[in-house]
């Protein structure tokens, strides 16, 4: 089953269970990836659906971090409740080990030797890891394979 489709059942799910948090968030993601579908007038494959809801985890750390910052902390609760929401339809994250590992063999193939090449590793990276890892976590990972 597809994660459009599983989105569609847990909405029907919510809804009959009166989780109004939950159907909400499921709402939101689903006119996510409705507008995607319009703007590009394509069908959006499973792949793309988890960049959609990869995009929309991070915003949702981003509000957070500036809700606890400016002392909102109602709102950065009702942020984290999303987040976790979301997180349910992202598959497993590869771990630390897991992601130094890959970034390490990505570097070794290309042959990159410095900073320089940070570039050219990410692009790789991004296209092999995408979905599985933080990019956050990629991008640490590649800057310290390439400098030492």
């Amino acid at each position: 089953m597809s994660i459009k489709d599983t989105l569609t059942e847990d909405m029907k799910s919510a809804m009959r269970a009166k989780e109004s948090e939950r159907l909400l968030t499921i709402r939101m993601l689903q006119a996510a990836i409705k507008q995607k579908e319009v703007d590009e007038r394509i069908t959006l494959d499973d792949a793309q659906v988890i960049a959609i809801v990869d995009k929309l985890v991070k915003q949702r750390k981003d509000s957070i971090t500036a809700f606890e910052s400016g002392g909102r902390q109602d709102l950065a609760d009702k942020e984290k409740a999303e987040m976790a929401i979301l997180q349910v339809y992202l598959p497993q994250r590869m771990s630390a080990e897991e992601v130094t590992a890959a970034v390490k063999a990505i570097v070794t193939e290309l042959g990159a030797s410095g900073p320089g090449d940070m570039g050219k590793v990410m692009g790789v990276v991004k296209a092999k890891l995408a979905g599985k890892a933080d990019m956050g976590q990629v991008s640490a990972a590649v800057k310290a394979a390439l400098a030492g």
